[in-house]
C-alpha cells in the first residue's frame, strides 16, 4: 500500500517539469516556543500520516471521592494533562481543571470537600500547591520555591508537604489547612533534599517522615507536630531503603523495605527493625494500600517489569492474586498508585502494550475487575500493537542483563529490520512493558524494531544490581552493557545489523551520547533527549535541592580524583569519536539537566565537523509535556530516523 506521505512526494515530483526546481511541500507550522536549529522543516504530509498515532491518551487514577463514590483521574483532551472526575464505570470524564500547564497530581481530602493539586510553570519543577474549585486554582504555597505534596491528615483538616523555600536546597517540613493558606506552618527544619511527610496518625498529633538519601538508603522518622521533635524509627547505622511508610488502623507502621533482602518487601517497622510480611522470594513490592478497617492490604509486585496485584488478608496471612487486569504496568504516581476506598473498592490504573492507560477498580472479596475508563487510541486498533519479548544475555563480565524487544510484523515487513535501542533515564529507572504511544508508528508503519534495555543500575532487579553503576569508576560499565546488547542483537536473524541506532532520555541521554562515542562504527544515528553531556558541569548546574542526591549516584565533582574521572567519561570530552549524526532535544527551563548541557555538546560536535540537529522548547523542562511540542519533536525524530536509519533524503 502506498502511504499518504509517499503519494504526496510522488505527486509533487510528477507535477514539476524536469527543468524546474522541485515544488515546495506544505510544512507544519513550528510551535511558537520551539527553536529549530540545523534541522529540516516538517512536511505536512508526514504530520497527516502520523496524526492517529499522536491522538492516543491515557487515564491515570488519582484517588476516590468519598462524598459521591466517584473516581478522580488525570487525562488529556486538549494540549495538557488535566484532572477529571468519573462518576462510575464507563461514565463521562468530566474535566474539572483547565490550565495551560499540565497538572501533575491531585489529592482529595478524606471527606471529598477540598482538592489540592500540584503544578509547575513551563516545566521548571518549582511546584506549587493549589486548591481547585469551580475550575479555578487558589495558591496555597509561596509561589516561588519547590513544593512537594506529602499527605492529607485523616480528618482532612491539614496537608503535610515539603518545601525548599528557606534556602533553595533543603526540603523542610510544613503543614497547612489548604482552605486557609495563612495557616501555613514550618514544623521541622531539615538538611537535605529528600525529605517529606508521608502520613498522619489517626489523632493528627504525629506524622511519619521519610528522608530518602539514595535509592537504597532512606530513614523513617515520627514527627511530633506540636513540638517539631523527630524520633528515628529505623536503624541509623543500617543503609536500607524504605518506601512509603504508613500508619495502619491499629497504629502499626507499615512500609516497603529491602532491609536484610535484595528486594523491597512489604512489612512493619517496630523497635527500629523491619519485619517482612510479604513472602515473594524475588522481585520488588512496588506499591501498596491498607484497607481503612485493616482487614486486607492490596500490594503490587514488579515481576521483571510486569505488575501483579495481590490481596493480603491481614488476619490469616493468605494471599490471592488478581488475574483480571491487563498484563502491564501500574504507573508511578505522586501519593499512592493504589488506593482503597472507605467502602472497600481498590482503585488503580494500568497500561500495557495494548492498553494506553486506564483506571480500574477491584472488588477485594471476589477479585472482580471493573474498567472505569476506555482511553482512545486515535481510532487505531490497539490489538495490532506488538507485544514485547524479554531478552536476557550475559554482559562483558558475565552479569545477566535484560531488555524488551519489539519486532514488527514479519508478514507486513519481511526481511531483516532496522533497530532503535531506546535507553531509559534515572539511572535508577526501569523500562517496563508499557504502552508505546506514537512509537507504535515506527513498528506498525515503518517496520523499525525497538529494543528497550535495562542495563546495570536499573531498578527492579534488586539492591545489588542497582548499585553496580554507582560512582564515576563504574559508570562506563553501563555503556559496556549496551555494547554487549549490540553484539547479541546483531546475531538476531530478524534484525539488520547494518541499520542500528540509539536514543535515550535524561540519564539515557548521557547513555545515548556515550554509546555514540564508543560504538559509532556500529550505529547510523543517535537521538539524545535532555541528556547529560558533561558530569561536572551537570553537577555544578543542576538545581541545588537535588545535587547531593545525584552526587551519591554519579560521584562528587568537588573531589579532585572523582572530578578527573567524571571529566574522562563525559561524552563532551570525546566528541572526536562521534562519527554519526545527532539529534538533540532540550527544554529551556530544565532544572535537572540544564539546556547548557545540550548547547555545549552541539557546539563541540559541529566544531569537529559533525552533524547535530537541535530542537529546543523554550517553555518546557525535563521532557516535553505540551502536546504541540511533543508532536513536533516526534515528527522531527521521524525525519531524523528516515534520513539516518532508512536512507531517505529530506526535501
Amino acid at each position: 500500500m502506498i502511504s499518504r506521505l509517499s503519494l504526496a512526494l510522488a505527486l509533487a515530483m510528477s507535477a514539476a517539469p524536469l527543468a524546474l526546481a522541485p515544488v515546495a511541500l506544505a510544512e507544519v507550522p513550528k510551535p511558537a516556543a520551539i527553536v529549530a536549529d540545523g534541522l529540516p522543516s516538517v512536511p505536512d504530509a508526514l504530520a497527516n500520516e502520523t496524526r492517529p498515532y499522536l491522538q492516543s491518551r491515557r487515564a491515570a487514577f488519582l484517588g476516590w471521592n468519598a462524598s459521591d463514590r466517584s473516581m478522580l483521574i488525570k487525562t488529556r483532551f486538549g494540549a495538557t494533562d488535566q484532572i477529571h472526575s468519573v462518576a462510575g464505570p464507563d461514565g463521562a470524564r468530566r474535566q474539572i481543571s483547565f490550565e495551560n500547564e499540565p497538572v501533575m497530581a491531585g489529592a482529595l481530602s478524606p471527606s471529598g470537600d477540598v482538592l489540592v493539586v500540584q503544578k509547575d510553570n513551563g516545566g521548571d519543577e518549582f511546584y506549587q500547591l493549589y486548591t481547585l474549585a469551580s475550575g479555578r486554582l487558589t495558591l496555597v504555597t509561596d509561589g516561588k520555591s519547590r513544593n512537594w505534596f506529602g499527605a492529607w491528615s485523616r480528618d482532612g483538616k491539614r496537608v503535610g508537604y515539603a518545601s525548599s523555600r528557606r534556602n533553595g536546597a533543603d526540603m523542610d517540613l510544613y503543614v497547612v489547612d489548604p482552605r486557609d493558606p495563612s495557616s501555613d506552618r514550618l514544623v521541622a527544619q531539615v538538611s537535605g533534599g529528600g525529605w517529606n511527610i508521608t502520613d498522619f496518625s489517626a489523632d493528627g498529633a504525629k506524622a511519619l517522615v521519610l528522608n530518602r538519601m539514595s535509592i537504597n538508603h532512606a530513614q523513617v522518622y515520627e514527627l511530633d507536630l506540636a513540638s517539631g521533635r523527630m524520633t528515628q524509627l529505623t536503624n541509623p547505622r543500617a543503609e536500607f531503603s524504605y518506601v512509603d511508610p504508613q500508619y495502619g488502623p491499629d497504629g502499626a507502621i507499615w512500609a516497603t523495605s529491602n532491609a536484610d533482602s535484595d528486594f523491597l518487601r512489604l512489612g512493619r517497622i517496630s523497635n527500629r527493625r523491619f519485619t517482612p510480611v510479604s513472602t515473594e522470594p524475588r522481585w520488588d513490592v512496588s506499591d501498596y494500600a491498607i484497607a481503612p478497617d485493616g482487614s486486607f492490604i492490596a500490594y503490587a509486585v514488579n515481576e521483571a517489569g510486569v505488575s501483579r496485584l495481590k490481596i493480603l488478608d491481614t488476619s490469616s496471612g493468605a494471599v490471592r492474586t488478581v488475574s483480571g487486569l491487563p498484563s502491564g504496568v501500574i504507573p508511578y504516581s505522586i501519593g499512592h498508585a493504589i488506593e482503597i476506598a472507605p467502602w472497600g473498592a481498590i482503585g488503580l490504573s494500568m497500561s500495557s502494550a495494548r492498553t494506553p492507560g486506564d483506571a480500574f477498580s477491584v472488588d477485594p472479596r471476589t477479585l472482580a475487575v471493573t474498567q472505569w475508563t476506555h482511553s482512545e487510541t486515535g481510532g487505531l486498533d490497539p490489538a495490532v500493537n506488538v507485544e514485547p519479548e524479554l531478552v536476557q544475555i550475559p554482559s562483558f563480565d558475565g552479569e545477566v542483563i535484560s531488555g524488551f524487544l519489539y519486532r514488527p510484523d514479519a508478514t507486513k515487513f519481511p526481511g531483516k529490520r532496522p533497530l532503535i535501542i531506546d535507553i531509559h533515564g534515572g539511572p535508577e529507572g526501569q523500562t517496563r512493558p508499557d504502552f508505546l504511544g506514537p512509537q507504535n508508528y515506527l513498528l506498525n508503519e515503518l517496520g523499525v524494531a525497538l529494543f528497550f534495555p535495562n542495563v546495570r543500575g536499573s531498578s527492579g532487579y534488586g539492591a545489588r544490581f542497582v548499585n553496580l553503576d554507582n560512582g564515576p569508576f563504574k559508570r562506563e560499565d553501563t555503556v559496556k552493557d549496551i555494547g554487549a546488547f549490540l553484539d547479541a542483537l546483531k546475531q538476531n536473524p530478524d534484525l539488520d545489523a547494518s541499520r542500528f541506532a540509539v536514543t535515550g532520555i535524561s540519564y539515557g541521554g548521557y547513555m545515548c551520547y556515550a554509546t555514540a562515542v564508543h560504538y559509532s562504527d556500529q550505529l547510523k544515528g543517535a537521538s539524545c533527549y535532555v541528556g547529560i553531556s558533561n558530569f561536572v558541569t551537570f553537577l555544578e548546574n543542576t538545581q541545588s535541592y537535588r545535587r547531593d542526591l545525584r552526587r551519591v549516584e554519579y560521584g562528587d565533582e568537588r573531589d579532585p580524583v572523582q572530578r578527573a574521572k567524571l571529566q574522562e567519561i563525559s561524552p563532551l570530552n570525546s566528541v572526536d569519536r562521534i562519527s554519526i549524526p545527532l539529534l538533540v532535544a532540550t527544554g529551556g527551563n530544565d532544572p535537572r539537566v540544564p539546556a547548557s548541557e545540550a548547547d555545549q555538546i552541539i557546539r563541540a560536535v559541529r566544531a569537529n565537523g559533525g552533524t547535530a540537529w537541535h530542537l529546543l522548547a523554550e517553555n518546557e523542562g525535563h521532557g516535553f509535556h505540551k502536546k504541540e511540542n511533543e508532536d513536533y519533536y516526534f515528527w522531527t525524530s521521524l525525519l531524523f530516523w528516515k534520513q539516518t536509519l532508512l536512507g531517505e533524503t529530506a526535501r
